[in-house]
């Protein structure tokens, strides 16, 4: 094998499958996160759940260096980007450029499920 291509160490199949564990979710005021892989896991790529009661948001919309995804699960939401506004729903890939201001606010009466995707700076362990 060419060595310029080795496996990254320390990615055994037991650090690299995460199922979702409601007793390791976080609590916050309009719902709960849970953390598939935070900034600490593989060099800042992050894999959130956010899950967001109706008529409620994670934050207001906001803008930051990194690029993002967030991809619907579940639910109905009022996506922003810029002075832009769409009523998205499950299966739909939202992107967030760098700098954009962007949010995600449940608009729904059910629970509104999402992923964000984002490369965050990353930490030494």
């Amino acid at each position: 094998m060419d060595p310029t291509h080795l496996p990254v160490p320390g990615y055994p199949i037991e650090r690299c499958v995460n199922a979702y564990h409601p007793d390791r979710a976080e609590p916050v005021p309009v719902g709960h996160q849970y953390w598939f892989a935070d900034r600490h896991f593989a060099g800042g790529n992050t894999v959130k759940l956010s899950a967001v009661r109706p008529g409620e948001r994670m934050h207001e919309p906001h803008r930051h260096a990194e690029d993002e995804f967030m991809f619907v699960l579940e639910g109905t939401g009022e996506f922003t980007l810029d002075e832009d506004r769409r009523v998205v729903g499950p299966l739909t890939s939202l992107y967030c450029p760098s700098w954009h201001l962007h949010g995600l606010r449940n608009c729904g009466d059910t629970v509104l499920k999402y992923l964000v995707l984002r490369k965050e700076p990353a930490i030494a362990p």
